[in-house]
C-alpha cells in the first residue's frame, strides 16, 4: 500500500496558480479523473493530507477540501485513523461515463461536420434576416407590464381568446375558412396538435394519408396506432379513384402545396375529394402548412371553406410565415369533433406560452403581421425566381423541376444516372447539402431518375445561385 501511495505522489500534477480554477477544484478534477479511468485502483488509499501538501507545495487545507469533496460525490470514503480509501464502484457506472464521453465526442464532430456546410438546401429554414426583432421585442415588453400578471400562468388548454379572434378572422380573410374563434385549439406543433386528432377521431376510423406525404404525419398515426393506408398521387394531388378503393374513412392531404411533390389541387379535385368524405361519412384533415406562398395563379380557397357539411378539419402553423420557434400551430375543429374536445381533451393543458400567444394576438390586431407577411412573399418571390433562373441556366435539359407554383421547397429530378445517395454524397463531398425524397414514401422504390429537395427560404440569392454551380459541377451534369 505504501508503494502505491508513493507512486501516486510521483504521478501527481504540478498545480497552476495562475488559473482561474481554484487548486482544490484542479486537485479534485485530477483524481476523480484517475478513479474513473482506473489510473487510481478501487480500494488504494489516497497520500495524507501532510505528505501531499509537501509534495505538492500547497496547504492542507486545499487537499482536506478536495478530498471532502471526493468523499461528498462518492468516489472515497473516509476510514478514522486508517486514510482515506477509493471506493469500489459498480463497473457499468464508468462504463456509462466513457459511453457519455464518446457520444459528446461524436456529436462535437457532427456538429463540425454542420459547419463544415457552405451551403444547406433545408426546406425547414426561412429567412429571418427580415423577421421584425424590434417590433416583436416592443410587444413582447407590453406583454411583460405588471398588470399582464396573469400571462405568466397556464392559460386556457383550448388558447387565449383574443388570439383566437386574430386567426379565425385571418383565415376568413386569407383562405376563406368559415369559423368562429371558438373552434380553434392551438398547440406547439402541428404532431402535437396532429395527436389530439388521433386521440379525437379514435381508433374505430381508417386512415389514409398520400404517397409519397410529409412523413412526421405519418409516423404519428402510426406511434398512435392508427390503421394507415397509402394513396398515390398524381399531377392534381392525391387519386380519388384508388382512395375510393381504401377502405378509409379519414384522409390527411396537404392540397394548397401537396408535401413533397409541390402540385395545388385544383377546385374539380377538391370537389371530389368533399364528396368522397360525405359518402364514407368521415372527415378531411387538411394541412394548409404554408398556404402563404404562391408564385403562379391565384389562391384556390381552402378545402374547408369549401366544406357546407362539416367534415373538414384544417390545420395551420405560423412556423414558416412567422418563425418556427414560436411553435404556434392550430386547428379548426367542425362543431362535431369541437363538442369532443371540450368534453374529453380540455384535461391537456395548453404547449403554448401565454407570453407567446399575447405577442403573436398583439402583432396581428396592429397590422404588423399582414405588413411582415407581404414582405416575405416579396422576399420568397425573388429567390424562388433566383433558384429557377440557376437551374435553367447550369443545368438545363439535365434535370426537370417539380412543385414550382408556391413553397418554399422545389423537388429537383435529377437525370445523370446516379442514385439519391449518391447525388446527397457527392453534394456533401462539395459542402453543399440537399436532402432525400424517399424518406416520404409509403415504399420507397429506386426510380431511373432520382429527386431530390431543394428548400430555399433560409439561403440569400447569392447562396442559391452558387448552390446550384457547385450542384452542377458535383453531378457532372
Amino acid at each position: 500500500m505504501l508503494t502505491e501511495v508513493i507512486k501516486m505522489l510521483e504521478l501527481m500534477p504540478i498545480l497552476d496558480n495562475t488559473k482561474n480554477t481554484p487548486l482544490y477544484v484542479q486537485l479534485y478534477e485530477y483524481i476523480k479523473q484517475g478513479i474513473q479511468n482506473e489510473t487510481i485502483k478501487p480500494g488504494m488509499k489516497l497520500p495524507s493530507k501532510r505528505k501531499l501538501a509537501n509534495h505538492l507545495g500547497i496547504s492542507q487545507n486545499t487537499i482536506q477540501t478536495a478530498y471532502e469533496q471526493l468523499c461528498a460525490e462518492g468516489y472515497t470514503e473516509s476510514n478514522p485513523r486508517k486514510g482515506i480509501f477509493v471506493i469500489n464502484m459498480e463497473e457499468d457506472l464508468f462504463h456509462f461515463s466513457t459511453i457519455e464521453t464518446k457520444l459528446n465526442k461524436d456529436k462535437d464532430k457532427d456538429k463540425k461536420k454542420e459547419l463544415e456546410y457552405i451551403i444547406d438546401f433545408n426546406s425547414g429554414k426561412i429567412d429571418l434576416d427580415y423577421f421584425p426583432y424590434s417590433t416583436w421585442r416592443k410587444l413582447t415588453t407590453q406583454s411583460l407590464f405588471s398588470e399582464n400578471s396573469n400571462l405568466l400562468s397556464l392559460g386556457e388548454p383550448q388558447g387565449e381568446k383574443h388570439l383566437l379572434e386574430e386567426i379565425s378572422k385571418y383565415l376568413f380573410e386569407s383562405r376563406g375558412v368559415h369559423c368562429s374563434a371558438d373552434q380553434i385549439v392551438i398547440g406547439a406543433g402541428t404532431q402535437f396538435l396532429l395527436i389530439l386528432l388521433c386521440m379525437l377521431i379514435g381508433k374505430d376510423y381508417r386512415y389514409a394519408i398520400e404517397n409519397p406525404g410529409f412523413h412526421r404525419a405519418r409516423n404519428v398515426f402510426k406511434d398512435q396506432g392508427m390503421d394507415i393506408q397509402p394513396i398515390s398521387v398524381d399531377k392534381d394531388g392525391i387519386c380519388i379513384e384508388e382512395l375510393k378503393k381504401s377502405s378509409a374513412n379519414v384522409v390527411y392531404v396537404t392540397p394548397s402545396h401537396q408535401f413533397p411533390y409541390g402540385m395545388v389541387m385544383p377546385i374539380s379535385r377538391r370537389m371530389d375529394l368533399l364528396k368522397w368524405c360525405t359518402e364514407r361519412d368521415g372527415f378531411i384533415i387538411e394541412d394548409d402548412y404554408d398556404s402563404e406562398f404562391r408564385y403562379k395563379g391565384k389562391p384556390i380557397p381552402s378545402l374547408q371553406g369549401l366544406d357546407i357539411i362539416g367534415n373538414v378539419i384544417y390545420m395551420g402553423t405560423f412556423s414558416k410565415s412567422l418563425i418556427p420557434s414560436i411553435r404556434i400551430s392550430y386547428l379548426v375543429l367542425p362543431l362535431t369533433l369541437m363538442k369532443k374536445y371540450k368534453e374529453h381533451l380540455k384535461v391537456y393543458k395548453q404547449t403554448v406560452s401565454q407570453l407567446h400567444q399575447d405577442t403573436l394576438y398583439r402583432f396581428m390586431n396592429e397590422g404588423h403581421w399582414s405588413r411582415h407577411l407581404n414582405k416575405m412573399r416579396t422576399v420568397y418571390r425573388k429567390k424562388h425566381k433566383t433558384l429557377l433562373s440557376s437551374i435553367n441556366k447550369y443545368m438545363d435539359e439535365n434535370v426537370e423541376i417539380i412543385g414550382d407554383n408556391s413553397g418554399l421547397h422545389i423537388l429537383l429530378k435529377v437525370k445523370n444516372g446516379m442514385s439519391e445517395k449518391d447525388l446527397i454524397t457527392a453534394a456533401l463531398k462539395m459542402k453543399v447539402k440537399v436532402y432525400p425524397t424517399s424518406i416520404y414514401y409509403d415504399k420507397y422504390e429506386n426510380n431511373r431518375f432520382p429527386c431530390i429537395m431543394l428548400g430555399f427560404g433560409g439561403l440569400t440569392e447569392i447562396q442559391i445561385e452558387e448552390g446550384i454551380k457547385i450542384l452542377k459541377n458535383a453531378w457532372s451534369i
